[in-house]
């Protein structure tokens, strides 16, 4: 039986090879999106270890946090940047649990753990209707598989859409997310510690005025996100 199986795991490779979505070279486990080399070539931050870091001090007099971290940085033409290329422009699903997956891990065993839930940021309903899909939402999926903590996917929601913030500077970026955010159930998050996730922090405009409405809704909050464009270039 075993043999059989391994036959045919072996012929579904030979027609459908799964390659590494960061050098494209071939995989042999499913389950893995990088080989061995890309998620080593991966720059890891360090942040969640280091109070007063680049990501805390970006809402220093902006917004009240318990904490705030990036995962990795993020420059152009990076592996980081093909998997978020994967998830958010191919519909490729997959791809925020396993970056989720890899955030939870990261940080497991430091003090974002003592929140009580996940919030996704949210996108707005026609988006998400369009994409499939809140790429938020699946990073928090694979984070509470490492981190053992509840996802809260409707706490809060974006009530209006937003022109792109990809050619805006930081003041017109915070000017543009002003009002987009309403807390739909604030009697669970009154007085709890909940951790708002999203894929990449630039200027920190659209966290922030999410993070305002839940830390008015009497919340304590955390940020973190997969990657830190520390330019706001990408």
């Amino acid at each position: 039986m075993r043999s059989i199986e391994y036959i045919g795991r072996s012929l579904s490779h030979l027609f459908f090879p799964q390659v590494c979505f960061g050098c494209g070279s071939d995989l042999v486990l499913r389950q893995q999106l990088l080989c061995l080399q890309c998620v080593h070539q991966l720059p890891y931050t360090g942040f969640q270890l280091r109070a007063n870091n680049p990501v805390e001090k970006i809402f220093w007099g902006r917004l009240r946090i318990e904490q705030a971290a990036a995962v990795f940085y993020l420059t152009k033409d990076s592996v980081l940047e093909n998997l978020l290329y994967q998830l958010k422009y191919k519909g490729n699903k997959e791809t925020g649990l396993y970056c989720g997956r890899i955030m939870g891990e990261a940080l497991r065993h430091t003090p974002f753990t003592e929140a009580d839930a996940l919030v996704p940021l949210p996108l707005f309903a026609e988006k998400e209707r369009k994409r499939g899909y809140n790429q938020a939402a699946l990073l928090c999926e694979g984070m509470a598989a490492a981190m053992h903590k509840p996802v809260w996917k409707n706490t809060v929601q974006r009530v209006t859409g937003t022109q792109t913030q990809t050619r805006k500077n930081r003041v017109q970026r915070w000017e543009n997310m002003q009002g987009r955010f309403m807390v739909s159930d604030a009697a669970k998050i009154t007085g709890k510690h909940v951790l708002l996730v999203d894929d990449v922090i630039t200027t920190g405009a659209t966290l922030e005025a999410c993070g305002t409405e839940l830390v008015a809704a009497g919340a304590r909050v955390s940020l973190a996100t997969l990657g830190y464009a520390a330019t706001g270039n990408v």
